[in-house]
């Protein structure tokens, strides 16, 4: 993507600051299409009136109450006449999309002009936070004269929730509704079910939530648990609640009843955003076949999934599923009225399609190539269903491999050439790549990063992403919707995980969607971030600071600062952006701290405390680095790396459903072994491991061979009955082993443990690789961290 200087050569000609400030450039996300200087400045009070012409009242309330909860600043709406704020509905508005508005700043007040209702709406969230840029909360603000006009790149901006895998109140999802219409977004996507739980009440099919929405979480321990349908519980209000009963032993869920489903699609569209539910098909299934038995495709009866991954369930393909697929869209649609209803259609495993006479005989009497082509007649079947209801489907890229439905409208997510390919087959595409656009991928390589993928997707990778394929013509790019970015929740435990891995990379996501390539600058987007973490931190949004926090680097590595009692320590973060302000005596670095140029020069037992700060107003809490020798010889599972072969993956909590206070650990979902690279060994003479064990709840059918049955997690022979946990020197397995411990009975010890394992005597730096080599069927064993014990 080609993009300009600074808004194009615009720096300095604007001025925005709070009375007695210094001037800035107004720090608005996303930027607008066009910004121009104009005259007259004009200063808001609270005494500042509003005023609103063919407006709804309830968008004069919201921008009142955003006012208000992030500069101060208390509103009041009267009738128009004089200086003030202006919001006018007006047909012959200069910007004709539906979704722009123009916006004047004179000494008249501040009057937005829009054709329709939505780029009103967005003209006022503009002016809301011209209204907070200021560090300084309720105070007066002066603007200086502009001219804004403004819309949208592209008609789809959008993110997905996924309350299927942990679900989210209803009040949570308003919450990151309210941010969305901030942020000018305007589709929020549902994945409503999935194997671990159906979030919908279907009153026809009362099952759906009485059973499918429930499961019993997996304990640490070799059995997994066993499936408890709910207890009874007394109201509706009380059954759609999240529900954590005796720990581990207790059941997990929660769904939406159709009176909130209705609240919640009214509270959007009060903020012009569409709410496009998934019923995901003919995968992910195994929580409706565990409500409705009589969809399995081989007759069994599964429980609700209290795995991650992908599971092996289907629906049947047969008349019965068809109809029970349509009643349950029948009431879906009434509940959802917008135009695009989502059908899933991904990481379908064919395995028992595959294997049922009934469903290989279909596949003959239509005539068909194979499953892949079943799975899109299926589709279609639904796709017409809803077509004939007005409706149009959205399905993943995979509904490409047996021939897409004519009737679809593909959401990419497998890379960006599901898009292209569709596009160039005539059909709407939503670009929704992993991992840039994948937001429960961690946002840096931190320690104190949460649980999530450990395919990290930076702010800067989020922002740079470019949503029009370049290889498609005009024409096919008219198919291009625009973009979205997902939630999945398997590691979004609650709420908190949810803002903090949305936010602020749904700030650029937004400027990705809706501002044009030309005046979009990564520099600038960061001079413009910091007011807008302040108003996250108004609204008591968990927003992650990993890209301003600071990163403590050893310059002359561990071993020159073990050998010679000192050595040079680098700050920075992974922006390179803000002032670095730090202590060395323990105390909490303000902006009157030592500022950050050069690396320091420290002796060991040095504690270092630093802090990122911009426009005067802290933009990263501190964070501290122990310089000592117990540090250098210490490494937490984040620093240790994947053995030869092998990927340190995923980041998970102790317990599938662990707050978010709860320890993480870095972990390959196919090989238990781990690398401490370049250990420094002279005088060590132990090593301590802090390991824990974790429920094995992650599904890999989909790295699975049906064919040849082979699993592709890696065992590795256990020399007493409960496996063991083995060093090696150099090399993993051909390596000289230096240390074999023993593994307690997962059912007699606790799941968190320190390991002491004697090693003899070595010099010099070694890679040293730790195997642990328990049964593949019990629970995970991870190392929290390793730390070498020296004399």
């Amino acid at each position: 993507m080609t993009r300009c200087a600074f808004l194009c050569g615009l720096v300095g000609t604007l001025l925005l600051a709070p009375m007695g400030a210094s001037a800035a450039e107004p720090s608005l996300i996303p930027w607008p299409a066009k910004v121009a200087a104009g005259g007259g400045d004009f200063v808001v009070t609270g005494q500042t009136p509003i005023c609103a012409t063919g407006v709804a009242d309830s968008l004069v309330r919201q921008f009142q109450a955003i006012v208000k909860a992030v500069d101060g600043l208390d509103l009041e709406a009267r009738r128009c006449g004089g200086a003030g704020i202006a919001l006018v509905l007006s047909p012959p508005a200069t910007v004709a999309d539906t979704e722009g508005y123009t916006l004047d700043v004179s000494s008249a007040g501040i009057r937005i002009h829009a054709r329709a209702g939505a780029g009103l709406y967005y003209g006022a969230m503009t002016a809301a936070q011209l209204l907070s840029t200021g560090a300084a909360q309720g105070a007066t603000v002066k603007l200086r004269g502009m001219h804004i006009e403004d819309f949208p790149r592209f008609k789809w901006r959008g993110l997905m929730l996924d309350p299927a895998r942990h679900f989210l109140p209803l009040a949570d999802v308003k919450t990151i509704i309210d941010q969305m219409s901030q942020h000018k977004l305007n589709v929020l996507h549902l994945h409503l079910t999935d194997d671990q739980g159906w979030r919908l009440q279907i009153k026809r099919y009362p099952e759906l939530t009485s059973i499918g929405a429930w499961r019993t979480p997996p304990s640490n321990g070799a059995s997994l648990g066993s499936f408890q349908r709910s207890p009874r519980r007394s109201g509706a209000g009380d059954e759609s609640r999240p529900q954590r009963l005796g720990g581990d032993k207790g059941v997990y869920g929660g769904f939406y009843t159709q009176e909130e489903i209705r609240d919640l699609v009214a509270y959007a569209a009060d903020r012009y955003i569409t709410v496009v539910p998934e019923i995901d098909i003919p995968g992910h299934a195994q929580a409706v076949v565990a409500a409705q038995p009589q969809l399995s495709v081989l007759g069994d009866h599964p429980e609700v999934s209290t795995n991650w991954g992908v599971n092996y369930y289907l629906y049947n393909t047969n008349e019965a599923s068809l109809t029970f697929l349509k009643n349950v869209l029948d009431e879906t649609m009434a509940l959802f009225p917008g135009k695009y209803i989502h059908l899933g259609g991904d990481e379908a495993i064919k395995a028992q399609w595959k294997t049922s006479p009934a469903i290989q005989a279909q596949i003959k009497a239509l005539n068909l190539r194979d499953e892949e082509a079943l799975q899109s007649w299926f589709m279609e079947q639904i796709g017409r269903y809803l077509a004939e209801h007005g409706r149009t489907m959205v399905g993943w890229d995979e509904i490409l491999q047996g021939g897409v439905p004519p009737t679809a409208t593909v959401m990419s997510w497998r890379g960006t050439q599901g898009a292209i390919t569709a596009a160039r087959l005539g059909h709407d595409v939503v670009l929704s790549p992993a991992p840039t656009l994948y937001f429960d991928n961690l946002q840096s390589r931190r320690d104190d990063e949460p649980a999530g993928r450990l395919g990290v997707a930076p702010l800067s990778q989020v922002y740079s992403f470019e949503v029009m394929p370049t290889v498609l013509s005009v024409e096919e790019g008219r198919h291009v919707l625009g973009a979205q970015a997902n939630l999945w929740s398997e590691y979004l435990l609650s709420d908190w995980y949810v803002q903090h891995a949305a936010f602020p990379r749904v700030d650029a996501l937004s400027e990705a969607v809706w501002s044009q390539p030309s005046s979009m600058s990564w520099a600038g987007f960061l001079n413009r971030l910091p007011a807008q973490m302040r108003r996250y931190r108004r609204q008591g949004i968990a927003a992650a600071d990993s890209a301003f926090a600071v990163d403590f680097q050893l310059a002359d590595g561990r071993t020159a600062s073990l050998q010679n009692g000192a050595g040079a320590v680098t700050l920075g973060n992974q922006t390179a952006f803000g002032q670095i302000r730090y202590t060395l005596d323990g105390s909490e670095p303000t902006l009157q701290a030592k500022l950050y140029t050069q690396p320091l020069q420290l002796k060991l037992g040095t504690v270092i405390r630093a802090a990122v700060f911009s426009q005067g107003d802290l933009l990263a809490p501190a964070r501290s680095y122990d310089f000592s020798a117990d540090t250098l010889l210490w490494r937490s599972s984040n620093q240790l790396r994947p053995c030869p072969g092998g990927d340190l993956g995923l980041r998970l909590p102790l317990t599938p459903d662990s707050p978010e206070t709860a320890p993480v650990y870095d972990m390959d979902v196919f090989h238990s072994c781990y690398v401490y690279p370049k250990a420094f060994l002279n005088g060590t003479r132990a090593l301590r491991f802090d390991i824990a064990r974790l429920a094995r709840n992650y599904g890999l059918a989909n790295n699975y061979s049906i064919e040849d049955a082979k699993d592709q997690v890696k065992s590795y022979p256990a020399q007493t009955p409960f496996g063991e946990l083995v060093a090696y020197q150099d090399r993993c397995e051909t390596g000289p082993e230096i240390a074999r411990l023993p593994l307690p009975d997962p059912a007699a010890s606790d799941n968190r443990q320190s390991l002491h394992m004697p090693i003899a005597p070595a010099l010099g730096e070694h890679d040293l690789c730790f195997i642990f080599t328990a049964s593949t069927r019990g629970p995970w064993y991870v190392i929290d961290s390793v730390k070498l014990l020296r004399q």
